[in-house]
């Protein structure tokens, strides 16, 4: 698994707590409220996680421990707290029922040479 540098997780994380207390102090304005969810979805690509908390929750633990380390910790949680979901992202994710396509049902159709 490649992890990203710690000087970017770090910034990222600087970034994303800067703009968390700005959109805390002013939660009407577009203008902040979008730039702030901008830094959290940077911070989820770069973490590999869904939800921004998740994602400055794992940058924090990133940046106190080592890579080798971090892997471990992420392996381990994974299995802990969801041990299909992890081994269902591996291979190919089960489709809903609702979402098969089925054709319409069949018609009896002539060709116009046939009439």
């Amino acid at each position: 698994m490649l992890l990203p540098a710690k000087a970017e997780v770090a910034r990222q994380l600087r970034r994303y707590r800067a703009w968390e207390r700005v959109m805390l102090a002013a939660p009407n304005d577009r203008t902040v409220r979008a730039t702030f969810e901008d830094s959290g979805y940077t911070l989820c690509v770069l973490m590999g996680k869904r939800c921004a908390r998740e994602a400055a929750d794992a940058a924090e633990r990133y940046l106190r421990t080592n890579q080798v380390t971090y892997l471990e910790e992420q392996q381990v949680t994974c299995l802990q707290e969801q041990p299909v979901a992890c081994l269902q992202d591996q291979n190919e994710r089960p489709r809903p029922a609702s979402a098969v396509r089925r054709r319409p049902p069949a018609v009896e159709r002539r060709s116009p040479a046939g009439r």
